[in-house]
């Protein structure tokens, strides 16, 4: 297990009492092609994350190593858990937003939208009130890599909202290139949306915008962060509302004003990130072929 050496950037010295000067960027797997979508589980002191292109989902317990969680997974990216506990993964193969079940079986909840299929599901938040809030670019359908090559069915890319109660799916954001990772902050009156068109038209903006939450709605849209960077393909929160957020060869760090605090430098391309460990004070960063993880002073907000 390899142990990288000094991986702090400080931009503002609040950015010192985030994290810990002391504290080993770990490097817990190696294997991977493109690993994603982390998800931590508290009550079974794990960690699931999914490496796209090579079809499979893996599970990281501390102490004890990695093992395959599931394969073929179906080209799964993102991951989270519902507030029943269950898995909810974004499949670029199935094009679809999926559910498993307690007894490991997997329901389809969504998989098109005013009957034609979703572009390809990339990541997902479950909200307090249980629904299912979810990005649709088309990175699964582009090519073979991560999922299969297919003509794109929705005249856009959208950012969704389900209801499992009623299973009705609404727009709620139409105007991205390629909407990708999102966020509630903690008390859930805002929501916070990264655009990586740039991944495709050099000259689209690489931001993180932010919404006001109105019920099913979202309002106000603006400008939360321009990322200096690479790409905000994933991120989570903590407690202060504060923004972990991927951004080219590792993860940059904004205060809820939009603020930039500091980095943590990966060396690699970074994909995504998710607080986890008995204190949820862990980070874990999955970039490339790469899981890390490095202990910080502040807790991510977890659901579960």
């Amino acid at each position: 297990m390899a142990i990288s050496g000094d991986a702090l950037e400080i931009i503002d010295n609040r950015f010192k009492e985030l994290t810990i000067g002391i504290a080993p960027l770990e490097t817990h797997y190696d294997q991977c092609l493109w690993a994603e979508g982390p998800v931590w589980f508290a009550d079974g002191n794990y960690l699931v994350w999914s490496d796209i292109p090579n079809n499979r989902m893996l599970k990281f317990v501390p102490g004890l190593g990695v093992t395959t969680f599931r394969a073929p997974s179906d080209f799964v990216n993102g991951n989270t858990r519902d507030r029943q506990g269950r898995l909810i993964s974004c499949s670029h193969g199935a094009r679809a937003v999926l559910r498993t079940e307690y007894d490991g079986t997997i329901t389809t909840l969504v998989d098109s939208y005013q009957g034609k299929r979703l572009n390809s599901p990339n990541d997902v938040v479950v909200k307090s009130d249980d629904t299912i809030w979810f990005t649709d670019p088309p990175y699964g359908i582009v090519s073979d890599y991560e999922g299969y090559r297919s003509e794109q069915e929705q005249p856009g890319c959208f950012v969704y909202r389900f209801d499992p109660a009623d299973n009705s799916l609404t727009v709620v954001a139409d105007d991205f290139a390629k909407p990708n990772g999102l966020a509630f902050s903690p008390d859930e009156s805002l929501l916070y949306v990264s655009d990586t068109g740039r991944s495709h038209d050099p000259e689209w903006p690489i931001q993180i915008r932010q919404f006001n939450v109105e019920g099913a709605r979202l309002t106000s849209p603006k400008v939360f962060a321009d990322i200096d960077s690479g790409l905000s393909d994933g991120f989570r929160l903590d407690v202060a509302g504060n923004i972990w957020s991927s951004a080219g060869l590792g993860v940059n760090v904004y205060d809820p004003q939009g603020t930039l605090l500091g980095r943590i430098h990966t060396g690699a391309k970074t994909a995504n990130v998710e607080f986890g460990g008995p204190k949820r004070n862990r980070l874990f960063i999955t970039c490339n072929q790469f899981l890390m993880s490095t202990h910080v002073n502040i807790q991510g907000v977890q659901r579960r």
